[in-house]
This record gives structure tokens, sequence and C-alpha cells, in this order.
């Protein structure tokens, strides 16, 4: 769909039809009413954020399709880079190299937006540092911690901050500086996934008490990785990068937990529903239909189509498709989706802002020590071991004499 189409469907909508198009597929808003409140004057501002750490994967296509609903229900949307929230993140990067990432993560989105073809024009990207620096948030921030209290700041950010035996301050900062965002960039509306629903209801029992109004909140369901546990770009075995290779995805997608004929912690059936079959729809158009191919070879029945995932999920369930040829199309797929990404980031400028946003660790070089047995003693060490026996020798004279002195004294 062009920009200009986009443009025109968006401004036939009414705002029941725009309040369907930003609710669908979601798993959960707070404030509907207030959402639907607004639509009836004026289409709605939101922002998604995310913290530039470890690379990018592709569970961030599932928020990238929740934009492209966004943007064509007319509302304004705002990227958030929050540099600040990754440095803060139990210090898994130093603040230059968060820099880095921070410029590595803008140009990885923007590349996921186009190859499913959302419009970047519409978009704003925000660098977290820009405003939370300022003196202004950072009052905001001081008079958040008079008024919060350590249960409530370590609950808020329980599924979002990484949990330690002995956490760091900075952990507790987190939540009031997220809640602090939707204020500082003047939005009606967050977006994020469940995991965030506890910051959410932070920010909306706080910001209050500060003077500020309750913001909607919008959350995407949870993908489960590919080993059935969440998807996190520190474990590799549950994800897959966003430049891995064609061989490399199938090999991930071949180890993938996949129980035939069952959806529990199956992460590529969940990722058939939160991203396939809507980018599919994206592509088609409102309305028209789309096509989910399970190759196979004659003798199994030929290949099969689906124009929906419950239809497929069905199917699955039904053991009509098999794991095995589930996962070769969803490899097929998968790799249709990041080709042009991988394509773009052939470039040398963004193979060089990779490269300094994620340089490769260095090599530690191990000495081997080497064992000194059969091996001839030279000059000095041989004196010195006469010398340590001869004294030896000296003390065990003195001993018997000793004794000697002992017998005749009795």
């Amino acid at each position: 769909m062009t920009t200009a189409t986009s443009a025109a469907a968006t401004s036939t909508m009414t705002p029941e039809e725009k309040y369907n198009l930003i609710t669908r597929n979601l798993e959960e808003t707070l404030g509907s009413e207030e959402l639907k409140k607004i639509l009836q004057e004026r289409d709605i501002s939101l922002y998604w954020g995310t913290a530039p750490t470890g690379k990018p994967h592709i569970g961030y296509f599932v928020p990238m399709v929740k934009l492209a609903d966004f943007l064509r229900a007319g509302c304004h949307v705002k990227v958030l880079l929050a540099d600040i929230h990754a440095f803060l993140d139990n210090l898994k990067a130093p603040i230059d190299l968060v820099k880095m990432r921070t410029v590595y993560y803008e140009h990885l989105v923007k590349a996921i937006l186009r190859s499913i073809n959302v419009p970047l024009e519409k978009l704003e990207f925000v660098v977290g540092s820009s405003y939370e620096l300022s003196p202004e948030f950072s009052m905001d921030n001081l008079r958040l911690t008079a008024i919060v209290t350590e249960h409530d700041a370590k609950k808020a950010g329980a599924e979002v901050v990484k949990q330690v035996s002995s956490p760091l301050l900075s952990g507790l900062l987190y939540p009031g500086m997220q809640a602090l965002d939707e204020e500082y960039l003047k939005v009606d509306a967050q977006f994020g996934g469940l995991d965030q629903r506890k910051i959410f209801t932070f920010a909306e029992k706080y910001l209050p008490q500060l003077g500020y109004k309750k913001r909607i909140h919008f959350m995407n369901p949870m993908v489960a990785g590919l080993n059935g546990s969440k998807m996190s770009s520190s474990d590799e075995d549950s994800k897959i990068d966003l430049l891995d290779d064609a061989k490399k995805v199938e090999k991930k997608i071949k180890k993938a937990y996949c129980e035939e004929g069952s959806l529990e912690n199956n992460g590529l059936m969940a990722f058939i529903k939160a991203v396939v079959f809507p980018i599919l729809s994206l592509r088609a158009g409102d309305g028209a239909p789309v096509e989910f191919v399970i190759e196979r070879p004659e003798k199994y029945g030929g290949n099969s189509t689906y124009a929906s995932y419950a239809d497929l999920e069905a199917a699955f369930v039904n053991k009509d498709v098999h794991p095995g040829d589930l996962k070769k199309s969803v490899s097929k797929v998968i790799n249709g989706l990041l080709d042009p990404i991988r394509k773009e980031f052939e470039s040398p400028e963004l193979q060089k802002i990779m490269k300094e946003a994620y340089p490769e660790p260095k090599k530690v070089k191990v000495t081997k020590v080497k064992k000194k047995h059969n091996k001839i003693p030279n000059k000095q060490n041989t004196e010195a071991g006469e010398q340590i026996k001869g004294e030896e020798e000296n003390l065990s004279n003195k001993v018997d004499e000793l004794k000697v002195d002992e017998k005749t004294s009795a």
C-alpha cells in the first residue's frame, strides 16, 4: 500500500474503525474509554521504546507489524531509542558503546519497517538522552524518588530489568524514567509487550501524583522463542538475529522446539500468528486474500495452502501438518523477510556501524606453563640445592649431639 493510498484510507475511517484497527491483535488495552473519547475529536499520539542492548532479533517484527496498524489508523508514532535505559540495565555496556548501538538500532528498525512497506515519513525517532539528561527531567526523576517506595519500584521492573541476587540502584530508577517518558514525549499512549504491564500500571499510579495525566497503554502478546521460552537477545538458542544468513536461519529453525499437534510453548506457531499472517495481510491490502503455503512432496499429499492462521492452527492441531514441513515453510518465509534487511546491511557504512556497535571480543592469550619434569637442573639451581642439603645435614647432626648429651646427663 502506497503512502498516498494509506493516507486516503485513513481519512475515510470512522472513529470506531480506527479504534478497531488500533486495538486488534493486542493482548490488552488499559484506557479503552479514554481512547474512544480522544478518537471522537482527533487522532492519538503514542510511542514505542526499545533499549539498544543486544542485537535485535526476529521478535522485533512483532511490534513493527503493530506500528503499521497504528500508522494506518492515523496515529502519530514516535520510536524511542532508550539509550539511558540501556546504560542503566545492569551496565550491560559502557555509555560510549551504547551510543554506537543507538545508531545501529535506528538503521535496523528502519530497515525492518521498509521490508514490510511501512512509510517512515510518518514516524519520529527520538533518542532518550536528548531530553532525559535535562534539568527538568532530572528534577522530576528526583520528585519520583521522594514518593515511590522501593517495593513499588522493584515490582514494576521485575519483568523488564534483569534480576540479580544483589540488585543495583539503577534498576529501581528504570521504571520511573520510563513513566516520565510518557510526559516528556507528549503522547497520549505507550505501546509495549505484555511484560511491560507492571511498568505501565506504575506510571498510571505515579504520574498523576506529579500533576501529569494518566496515559493509555497498549500491550502486545509475548511471543515464545525458538526453544519455547521468552525470545531474548542474550539467549542464542531462543532467537534468530535479523542479519543471520539463510543457512543459519534454517539450522536454528530445524532445532526449534515444535511438538506435533501441540501449541504449548510453540514459538514457530506463535511467530506465524503474530508476524507472518499480519505481514501477508499488510502486503495484500485490506480485504485481499492471503496465502501461506506448506510445501511437501506429492507422496505426502503435496502442498497445502491456508488463507488464515485459524485454518493453519486447526490443521496443525489435527496433525495434518507435520512439524518438519512447517519448519521448512517457516524458514522460507523468514528468509524472505530478512533478505531485504541483509541486502541493505551489505553497505560498507552500515557494516562499519555494526562492527563499532558490537566489536569482536578480544581474545585472551593463554600461556601454557611448561612442566619441569625430567629437566636437567642448571648450575645455579644445583648449587642452591647443595647448600640447602648441607644445612639440613648440619641441623640433623646438632639434633643427634643434643640427644647424646641428654643420655649422658641421665
